[in-house]
């Protein structure tokens, strides 16, 4: 074989190369794309002018930090819907994500993302999350601010935790609204 047939012959196998690996490239890009639009949520209801407004008015920037701990503890992502039954006597605490911070104390100002349903319809009541994106609120907890459930509820808890509160009426907002569903990802406490 002569010099310029090998070379040719190594010319075409680095051009089919290059040309295999961008194909996969492109396969993977879309199938990226493709998965991502897949999985995320579709939002089903949206935050009341009222409950937009007490949010505006007690909210703050999250800190700096929170994002990238809510990524790492996959606090990342929106929850899903998972509906309760029957009726609630009691506060009940569920732990669907383990924090690995500080633990939460009564009077700190704690940075949050929630979701609220209605305990046994599952319908969207209120969310910091919209279209998949959350918009942190901050607010002392356990000084009478909030609801009797998340005061009693979310001191003790760790940061960077994923906490579900089946709150009763009586520790909320009463018979109008009904037991209620909280899911609710503690990003701070200071």
């Amino acid at each position: 074989m002569s010099d310029k047939t090998k070379s040719t012959g190594k010319r075409g196998q680095a051009i089919a190369g290059v040309l295999s690996g961008a194909l996969v490239f492109v396969v993977l890009v879309i199938v990226f794309f493709v998965v991502r639009d897949g999985d995320e949520p579709t939002v089903t209801s949206q935050a009341s002018p009222a409950a937009q407004a007490a949010a505006a008015a007690t909210s703050q920037a999250a800190p700096a930090g929170s994002s990238a701990a809510a990524a790492a503890t996959g606090l990342s992502q929106e929850p899903e819907v998972v509906k309760g039954t029957g009726t609630l006597s009691e506060l009940v605490i569920k732990e669907l994500v383990p924090g690995t911070g500080e633990v939460v104390k009564a009077g700190q100002t704690i940075s949050v993302n929630y979701k609220l349903w209605g305990h046994t319809s599952g319908e969207v009541l209120d969310s910091s999350w919209q279209d998949g994106k959350s918009t942190p609120i901050s607010f002392q907890i356990g000084t009478g601010q909030l609801i009797q459930g998340w005061d009693k509820g979310i001191p003790g808890q760790k940061v960077g935790s994923r906490i579900q509160l089946d709150v009763p009426q009586d520790l909320a907002y009463g018979p109008s609204k009904g037991d209620l569903r909280f899911v609710v990802d503690i990003l701070s406490a200071e």
